[in-house]
């Protein structure tokens, strides 16, 4: 009768832990019959320098509610599966006072992330980001960066570092109160505040501000791969000349 017993105690929680992670909490179940909109939420993710936490970053448009964040089990599982993502609560913080947002996670292998949120009535997800932590984690070099700020347009331009895979460069220069005054994306090294030249992306919502003397700024660089991985965060400060 014990034998019996425990058997059955430990059947129902068996059974309990396997219905938590069901087709229930995967992408695809709680997608449903919404209106999707696909690789439409801008995301990468980057190891921590001094932590074991990996930061996945995303930029939420003005209406966006309901962000939620899902992960696979492994890297090796096919990443365009909404099956293979399971939905999980990670704490979600600001970046650059709310400009963008960031969830914290400790990963315990390399894994495919997909962040999502709701807007206008429909859902909208990212790209699939691949977390690699382990294979490569990322390099923070604020040395590769060269600024001239001679102007009240500073020049910035930079060097990749280890990794020869980054195929697009963010970047955001923020005030002392840590607001994003400008957020591009370019495929070169090189940025000029605040032209648009070779600007493939625009996230700056209002026209700039002009620069002023003597008050610090900061430039904030992010190297992203194809597969939305930061290989190289930069931070640097400056002040006009």
């Amino acid at each position: 009768m014990y034998r019996i017993y425990s058997f059955f105690i430990i059947f129902f929680f068996i059974s309990c832990s396997t219905d938590q992670l069901s087709e229930e909490d995967t992408l695809s179940a709680i997608l449903g019959f919404k209106e999707v909109v696909l690789d439409n939420v801008i995301s990468c993710a980057a190891s921590n320098k001094d932590d074991k936490l990996v930061s996945v970053f995303l930029y939420p448009r003005i209406g966006a509610t309901n962000i939620q964040y899902f992960e696979t089990s492994n890297d090796l599982v096919d990443k365009n599966d909404f099956d293979n993502y399971t939905l999980y609560k990670y704490p979600l913080t600001d970046v650059f006072n709310g400009y963008l947002k960031k969830f914290e996670v400790e990963p315990s292998n390399e894994k495919w992330v997909i962040v999502s949120y709701d807007e206008d009535g429909k859902t909208h997800l990212s790209n699939p980001i691949h977390l690699k932590q382990q294979s490569k984690p990322t390099e923070y070099l604020p040395q590769n960066i060269m600024v001239d700020a001679s102007s009240g347009m500073p020049f910035f331009s930079w060097q990749d570092g280890l990794y020869e895979d980054t195929k697009i460069y963010f970047q955001v220069v923020s005030d002392a109160q840590h607001n994003l005054l400008s957020g591009t994306y370019t495929f070169e090294k090189m940025f000029t505040y605040y032209e648009l030249d070779n600007v493939v992306l625009n996230i700056t919502k209002n026209t700039p501000p002009v620069l002023s003397d003597g008050n610090p700024y900061k430039f904030t660089l992010m190297g992203v791969s194809e597969d939305n991985w930061v290989n190289q965060f930069s931070i640097i400060e400056f002040e006009l000349k």
